[in-house]
């Protein structure tokens, strides 16, 4: 390569690395906050290298930022709200039995979700199975059978639950000939093997009124409880901090190492880290190369380019084959 060629090279890499270090110096503005009304906070996030990587991918924002979704091995379920306080997320499932379907049993599905992930189906979710078959499937009043059979006691099916004797919402939907029984899978499993001799099932998830020294502290409402894991670390709590910049908690997509994003780039501690302030150093999303300063690429270009003279001021011609004389590596 002759050095006017190898000059050439040069000159575009550096310029490419130029514009990077543009697109790339305010990473904490690229983590959105919100879906719609509901607040996208640590540990999940809806754009990638953001929040913890935990949860990479699990949540999508769509329809003009306005719908949130979870993704699990089942499907993708709309989100209704979620709770940092207490961790946890309740979703809607679309293929469940709701009032408005009355006896009008439509093919369903089961909600799973990958047991590997950090999100758990809460146990506060109670299910409701609609015309099971009883030849297949325990249906009887929980306590009476419970009493006759204990040792079978969590395999049956409890036709006398509350929930049963006051649907949410819709307490004479289903007509007398519709029987229903409240029973809580163990398993993702169970839940499949009881929709093979169901019409078809609802969750409904006991949900905090908020009003201290209420008769009654809960109330029924259609829907799944996921509860979730806050893996919060030293390393978080710092970058958060607001008297060391108020960053945001993200992760190196490639590696998946923590970064604090900051308004100035993105630092391994916390925004105001010496380290950056010293040398000048940004460092880039994971994915994206490191992000080199205009004022530094501007320096290396001009010494590349005097090198570059020099060398040909001083080479012989090779008609474009390097020799240990004028090699530039």
């Amino acid at each position: 390569m002759s050095p006017l060629h190898s000059y050439s090279f040069f000159f575009f890499l550096l310029m490419a690395i130029l514009l990077q270090s543009t697109t790339t110096s305010s990473q904490s503005s690229l983590c959105r906050s919100s879906c719609g009304n509901i607040p996208i906070n640590y540990p999940f996030s809806i754009d990638d290298g953001c929040g913890s990587p935990y949860y990479r991918h699990m949540l999508i924002c769509s329809d003009n930022n306005t719908k949130l979704e979870l993704r699990t091995p089942s499907g993708k379920y709309p989100v209704k709200s979620i709770s940092y306080s207490d961790p946890h997320l309740l979703v809607s499932d679309p293929f469940m039995w709701n009032c408005q379907d009355r006896d009008n049993f439509r093919p369903t599905r089961s909600f799973s979700i990958d047991s590997s992930t950090h999100f758990t189906v809460s146990p506060q979710n109670d299910y409701l199975f609609f015309n099971c078959n009883a030849e297949k499937v325990i249906v009887e009043p929980k306590p009476l059978f419970c009493e006759r059979f204990p040792d079978r006691c969590d395999s049956s099916c409890d036709s006398s639950s509350y929930l049963c004797r006051h649907l949410p919402e819709c307490g004479s939907a289903l007509g007398s000939r519709v029987s229903c029984c409240s029973y809580y899978p163990k398993a993702t499993q169970s839940l499949r093997l009881m929709l093979d001799n169901c019409a078809t099932y609802t969750s409904v998830y006991w949900r905090s009124t908020g009003v201290e020294n209420a008769p009654y502290d809960q109330f029924p409402e259609y829907g799944i409880r996921v509860d979730f894991e806050f893996p919060v670390t030293m390393k978080c709590l710092l970058c958060q901090e607001t008297t060391k910049g108020g960053g945001v908690c993200g992760f190196n997509t490639r590696t998946q190492d923590f970064l604090c994003l900051c308004k100035q780039g993105n630092a391994t501690t916390y925004c105001k880290d010496p380290s950056l302030v010293k040398h000048k150093h940004v460092g880039a999303i994971a994915g994206t190369v490191t992000a080199v300063s205009a004022a530094g690429a501007i320096g290396v270009a001009g010494g590349v380019y005097w090198y570059v003279r020099k060398v040909r001021a001083k080479a012989p011609v090779t008609c474009g084959v390097q020799s240990n004389e004028n090699r530039m590596f």
